[in-house]
């Protein structure tokens, strides 16, 4: 039996992968020399196109998943095991995970795809799906509010930057690292328990 939804826990997960603090130097790479007001509609627009993106693995999820003849438990075990990796990348980031490539204005990438709708928060999302399926509503409420959040911090990258620096941003986003490790074992002990339970039930 899948635990209760919640609608603070799900839209801190979904901020937690989508890291939109350890997001911030990229971004401030790739609008170097764009004029700070450009960049507030440059983060809007791709915003918007990010969220697009989320809400289409939100409404249809379901079918891929279908699709592909995926179970509520081996979900739930893969995506606690994507989560935890990425949450020991956060813990302990590589140095070369800040290259940003050209220096251009950026259309879609790497703004709306990989910092909103990256593979990790879609693969999120699908486990979301999967596991509650009836609370659609709840779970389109949590994406947005996280979406909602991420973008708002994107777009004051260069106030965070002046004011937190660059390891108060480190420290930052270490913490939700930490934060999320915990909520991937949690997801790890769910899938195994459910696992477990189905198995001893069917013998």
């Amino acid at each position: 039996m899948s635990a209760e939804f919640s609608i603070l826990s799900a839209t801190l997960l979904f901020l937690f992968v989508i890291d939109p603090f350890g997001n911030i130097p990229i971004l401030l790479s790739v609008m170097k020399g764009v004029p700070q007001k450009r960049q507030y509609q440059i983060v809007v627009r791709d915003g918007l196109i990010g969220l697009i993106i989320l809400v289409c693995f939100l409404f249809f999820g379901a079918e891929f998943l279908a699709l592909l003849h995926l179970e509520t438990e081996s979900i739930s075990i893969a995506g606690g095991v994507v989560l935890f990796v990425i949450a020991l990348k956060m813990i302990f980031p590589s140095p070369y995970a800040k290259d940003a490539g050209p220096v251009m204005e950026p259309f879609i990438v790497p703004i709306s795809i990989p910092m909103l709708a990256g593979p990790s928060t879609l693969a999120t999302l699908l486990v979301m799906v999967k596991s509650y399926p009836n609370d659609q509503q709840d779970l389109l409420i949590s994406v947005s509010a996280a979406w909602g959040t991420s973008v708002v911090i994107l777009a004051m990258a260069p106030l965070l930057n002046r004011v937190l620096k660059e390891k108060g941003l480190a420290a930052l986003e270490r913490l939700m690292g930490m934060l999320l490790l915990m909520m991937s074992v949690q997801m790890l002990v769910n899938g195994i328990r459910s696992l477990f339970t189905h198995t001893l039930a069917s013998l």
